[in-house]
């Protein structure tokens, strides 16, 4: 789905002006965001956790120039589900049905 798939939906669902929700749904990814920016994790309860996941310093390489390169320690923004969300999932018949159609183009 889509953003603006989402704002229909709710739209539809709860009889709120598409502008609103919009605004509501653009809201809600500003303070998400910038809590990450200044370091805070989010939490939601029976959905999951937005977190910020440190890596680790490291060297790669460069394929195209065969060198070595040094990326420092840096972090970055993570989603993890809750446990009960990813059983649902797991059990969703609808899931379920589309990978084996996938399954079966192979």
């Amino acid at each position: 789905m889509t953003k603006a798939e989402i704002i229909t939906e709710i739209s539809t669902k709860t009889g709120i002006e598409k502008a609103h929700v919009q605004e509501a749904v653009e809201s809600f990814f500003k303070v998400v965001r910038t809590s990450m920016i200044d370091g805070k994790n989010v939490y939601f309860r029976g959905f999951g956790s937005f977190i910020i996941k440190k890596r680790a310093k490291k060297i790669a390489r460069n394929i195209s120039k065969n060198t070595a390169m040094v990326i420092d320690e840096h972090f970055i923004p993570s989603f993890k589900p809750a446990k009960t969300f990813v059983d649902k999932v797991k059990k969703s018949e609808a899931v379920k049905s589309k990978a084996a159609k996938l399954a079966a183009k192979a």
